[in-house]
Parts: C-alpha cells; structure tokens; sequence
C-alpha cells in the first residue's frame, strides 16, 4: 500500500517494510472529504428506500396484511443486530493492500446493489409467497449492507485523530447522505409511478436504487485509495470479550442508546410518507416527492449552520438542540388535516433541519467515544464500536417501520394488491396520522435525557492519560508492516 505523497501533513513512523503514515490533526484533502462521503448514497439509498416504500409496497401492492408485513420488514433487519458487530470483527483482522476497510466498500457495496434490486423482482407475484420472497431477499441484502456500512462507518476515526476535523468530515457525509435521501426517497416513487406502478413500477424503481448505490459504493472505493489507512489493531480475541469492552465505554453506551431510540423514531417518519400523503394530503401522485424535497432541501442549505453550531456550543448541546427541533416539528404536524398544505411542508422542513442536525452531532461524537477508549485502553478496536453502532442504527432503522405497521394494524387499515391504497375508516387514518406525527417526536426528544452522563468534551479528549505501553496492540494488519507508534490521541469506524 503506497504512502501519500509528500507534504501531505501525516508524519513517517517507522515500519518493518519502511515508512507508513499515521493520520494527524492536520485537516483532510478535500479530495478524501468527498470520496469518503460519496459512500452515503449507498447508505442513504438502502437506509431510505426500504423504509419509505417497502411497507407500502408489502400492503398495497403483494396484498400482505399490515401487522405482517411489519415483521417481515423488521425481522431481516433486525437480524443485523447479530450481523453488524461480525462484520465488524473481521474488517478488524483483515489484511489487505487496499487496507482493512476499502475492500468492503467495494465487495460489499455491489453485492448490495445486486441485492437491493432483487428485492423488488416479484418473481411469485402477489399473495404469501411473494411476501416470503421478500423477507428473504430483504435478509441478504441487509446482511451485504452491514459488510459495507461498518466499515465505512469505522474509517473516520482512521482517517484522522483531529476532533474538529471529525465533525467536517461528517459534515461532508451528512450533505451527501441529505442529498441521497433526497434523490432516491424523492425520485424512486417517480420512477415507480412512470412506468405504471404496481409489480412493474417496484421492479424499475429497485433497479434504479441499485445503480445509486453502486455508484456510491465504488465512488467511496476509488475516493478513499490514496486517504491515510492509519492503523488497525488486533481485536479482543472473541466477538463476546469486543462486546464487553465496548459495554464499558459509558460516553459510547448513551450515546447509542440515544441514537438507536431516535433512529426508530426518524424510520417511523420515513415509513409514514406513503401513507400521510395518500390519507392525510390526498396527494399520493405528487404528495412524497413533495414532502422529500420539503424534508431534505433545508437540511441542505443549513449543513454549514450546524457545523458553525458545533464549533460555538459544541456537539453534545447541538445534538440536544437539534432533537428538540425535529420533535417540535412532528408535534405540531398532528394539526395537519387542518392545516393549510403549504404550512404542512413548512412544517416538515423544520423536522429537516432538525434531522440535518442530529445526524452531523451523533455520527461526530462515535468517533470521539472510540478515542476515548484507545487512549483509555491501548487498543484501536475501531470496527468493534461502529460494528455495533451500525447494528443498533440499522435495528431502529427496522424498529421504526415495525412500529408503524403495528400502529396501522391496531387502528384497523386495509390492505390491496392494485398497487393503489384502499379506502380507510376513520380511525385507520388517525393511526396514520399519529404514528406519523406523535409517536416519533416522543421518540426522538426523550431518549435525549439518556445524555446527560456523556462528557466527552474537547478538553477532556485532550487531557486523556495515555494507556499503558504493555496495554498497546502494535500489529498492524495492512501489508506487512508490523509496527506503529502508541501515543495519546492517535486512532485508528
């Protein structure tokens, strides 16, 4: 694996086979910034789509009742759970010319595109079989995400040591994934509905997400091949004992907490859309694109104001601030059917903004929490922490339509196989709008009371005692350099 070129700002550390560079708080090339962040069109496509269209598409085109077709959507992705921090341990202890993490990005990414568009073949029409199909291919596909999201998510803390330069690289990310929500929630309907909706229109629209996320994929792959690898070291010696250290990291265990609750609680708004624009808007040609856009364009105009945010109050503050104004604004949506439709989307970009914020603030505090415990323990075990991140991540992403599905079978809504909504009662439609509106603003402003042990501040960081040498893991597993330097604050999600 070939160094950067000179002047990069990474110094030299010895190695056996020469001179490897080790990520410093010299800030990123903006080249590394934009390859990095290329990934989340692949995260932002599987992370929106299912959530957004796959519940409808179960209930109103294959004819799968609501509470069904709740736990086939949750159960695959819950499977992640188990999968996530697997897939985490083996990029630890992967060796490679491209690094311990790039491959996956590549092997993964297309697997999951391959995947994805499956998904929504039908090849047994509507009825049980075709909801079982689903459940299956939806389980696959969710185990070739968890081999390219946890290593993507572990390559900040590799990529640099510097805690400004964390948020500006999420910054990055978080634009890229807004603008990935925004084509693929906002487009793929349309894509479904030209060309005729039903069976045809999902199978076009699957293939359209495909192609999204293999450009994401490959974009990461060939945007990060000259970024600094930095330094992964070997794991605990079983996946148990990688639980338990990162059980341990108390900053680590309530900032997960929070994002897993506030995770489900953004899913049921996703999974919502469908529904809120058929039962509540009476728009369902128009009615999602229009509340993507709404959704999403504010959040890309006020990415910069968040980080700006960061840097004044810091993230923890801006973490909470941004909850409060995502659940403020679903709060006041429960007045939607008798409000005016241009101050419902007004209302909903608020909940953007607020979304734009609590993504940037929680995905920049992860790698802190990993840093935390390397210079707390000695060891660089970053793919453990964001092995289990992503599988709580991905559990409330799943949680979240699982919800919704019960809340819609409770109040009584009625499937279709036409591929168009049936007529619903009265109380089908206030289910619609409740899980929509009340149950993810609860569910995003509460679990932020979970933070108040979190101090990990910049001071802190910079004042962390260095672990013991004998504590140090010194092997390196790109190539065959076998050394590093062990020193405070140096990382290598």
């Amino acid at each position: 694996m070939s160094a950067p070129p000179g002047g990069s700002g990474y110094p030299p550390v010895a190695s056996s086979t020469g001179v490897r560079p080790t990520p410093t708080p010299a800030g990123l090339p903006r080249g590394v910034h934009a390859g990095y962040a290329l990934g989340s069109l692949a995260t932002g496509a599987f992370g929106t789509v299912p959530g957004l269209l796959l519940l409808p598409y179960l209930t109103d085109t294959l004819g799968v009742a609501a509470g069904v077709a709740a736990l086939l959507v949750l159960l695959p992705k819950a499977w992640d759970v188990l999968v996530n921090p697997v897939a985490g341990r083996i990029s630890d202890r992967t060796r490679s010319r491209w690094g311990a993490r790039r491959p996956y990005l590549l092997i993964g990414g297309l697997a999951l595109a391959v995947l994805f568009g499956a998904i929504f073949a039908a090849p047994f029409g509507a009825g049980p079989a075709a909801g079982a199909y689903v459940a299956v291919a939806f389980l696959a596909t969710a185990t070739a995400f968890a081999f390219f999201q946890v290593p993507y998510v572990a390559m900040p803390a590799e990529l640099t040591s510097d805690y400004a330069e964390r948020t500006r690289l999420m910054t990055w990310r978080i634009a890229v994934l807004a603008l990935a929500i925004l084509v693929s929630g906002a487009v793929a309907p349309l894509v479904r509905d030209a060309a005729g909706g039903g069976v045809p229109g999902h199978r076009w629209m699957g293939l359209f997400v495909a192609a999204l996320i293999a450009l994401g994929a490959v974009g990461a792959f060939l945007g990060t091949r000259s970024a600094p690898q930095g330094v992964v070291g070997e794991s605990e010696p079983s996946l148990r004992a990688q639980l338990a250290v990162a059980g341990r990291n108390r900053p680590f265990r309530v900032l997960l907490l929070c994002f897993v609750v506030q995770s489900a609680g953004v899913a049921t708004i996703l999974a919502g859309v469908q529904y809120f624009a058929d039962q509540i808007l009476r728009d369902s040609a128009t009615g999602p694109t229009v509340l993507f856009v709404c959704f999403v364009g504010p959040a890309l105009v006020v990415m910069p104001l968040w980080s700006r945010v960061g840097a004044r109050l810091g993230k923890l503050a801006g973490l909470v601030t941004a909850s409060l104004i995502l659940a403020t604004g679903g709060l006041a949506l429960v007045a939607a059917p008798v409000l005016p439709t241009a101050v419902i989307y007004l209302l909903v970009a608020v909940i953007g903004v607020g979304y734009a914020g609590q993504q940037v603030f929680a995905l920049a505090m992860l790698p802190d929490c990993i840093a935390y415990d390397t210079a707390r323990t000695g060891r660089r075990q970053a793919g453990v922490f964001t092995g289990v991140w992503t599988a709580g991540e991905t559990f409330g992403l799943a949680l979240g339509p699982g919800i919704y599905g019960l809340v819609l079978a409770l109040t009584g809504y009625v499937s279709s196989t036409t591929g168009t909504a049936a007529a619903q009662s009265d109380s089908a439609r206030l289910g619609v709008l409740l899980g929509f509106t009340v149950l993810p603003a609860l569910l995003i402003a509460l679990p932020t009371l979970l933070l108040r042990p979190y101090d990990l501040t910049p001071t802190r960081l910079a004042t962390l005692p260095t672990a013991p040498a004998s504590l140090a893991d010194h092997r390196v597993v790109a190539g065959t350099e076998a050394a590093e330097q062990h020193g405070k604050g140096a990382i290598t999600p």
